[in-house]
C-alpha cells in the first residue's frame, strides 16, 4: 500500500468526528476525460526508466517539490504546459498567474485533460488532480484563485514541461 493511501485511510477515520460539512468545503469540480483520450499505462520499471527520480516521486507517488524550486513558477513566455509523464497538454500560458505560493499556478486548465480525487493525506480533505492520460499526480486545486474561476490549480513544476509558442 502506498504511503499516501495508508495515511488517507487514517485521515478518513480521524474525520469521522469532525464537523459534517468539512468535506463539502472542497471545490465542486465536474471533470471527465476528453472524448477519445486514450490512457497510457506503464509498469513501474518503465516509469522509472522514463522519468527522473524526482519526477517519479511526484508523478507516480504523489510527492511534492519544495516551494520556489521550479523555474516554471517564474516562466512568463507564451506557450503550453504539458504533463512530464506523457506529454498531454494541461495548461496554456494565458491560464497561468503568480500566486506567490512558489509553485506554478493556473486559474483553469485544458478541459478533459485533468481528473480529480479527494486526498486525505494531511487529514483535511483536499482535491488532488492528475493527468487524465497517464494518471500522473500534478498537484492540488484550491478555492483561493483569481477570477474568473476563483480556483488555484497549484502544480508541481517537475510534473510539467513547457513548450514555448
Amino acid at each position: 500500500m502506498q504511503r499516501r493511501h495508508f495515511l488517507g485511510l487514517l485521515g478518513l477515520g480521524g474525520l469521522a468526528g469532525l464537523a459534517p460539512g468539512l468535506a463539502s468545503a472542497r471545490p465542486k469540480l465536474d471533470l471527465s476525460p476528453a472524448p477519445g483520450l486514450e490512457t497510457l499505462e506503464l509498469t513501474e520499471a518503465e516509469w522509472r526508466e522514463k522519468l527522473t527520480d524526482e519526477q517519479f516521486e511526484i508523478l507516480r507517488e504523489a510527492g511534492t517539490e519544495p516551494a520556489f524550486s521550479s523555474p516554471l513558477d517564474q516562466e512568463t513566455r507564451k506557450g503550453v504546459y504539458h504533463c512530464a509523464g506523457c506529454d498531454l497538454p494541461l495548461f496554456e500560458s494565458g491560464m497561468k498567474y503568480d500566486s506567490g505560493t512558489g509553485w506554478p499556478s493556473f486559474f483553469t486548465h485544458i478541459q478533459g485533460h485533468l481528473l480529480t480525487e479527494l486526498d486525505f493525506v494531511l487529514l483535511i480533505p483536499r482535491t488532488e488532480y492528475h493527468c487524465a492520460r497517464c494518471g500522473g499526480h500534478q498537484g492540488h486545486v484550491f478555492e483561493d484563485g483569481p477570477e474568473p474561476t476563483g480556483l488555484r490549480w497549484c502544480n508541481n513544476g517537475l510534473a510539467l514541461t513547457f513548450v514555448p509558442a
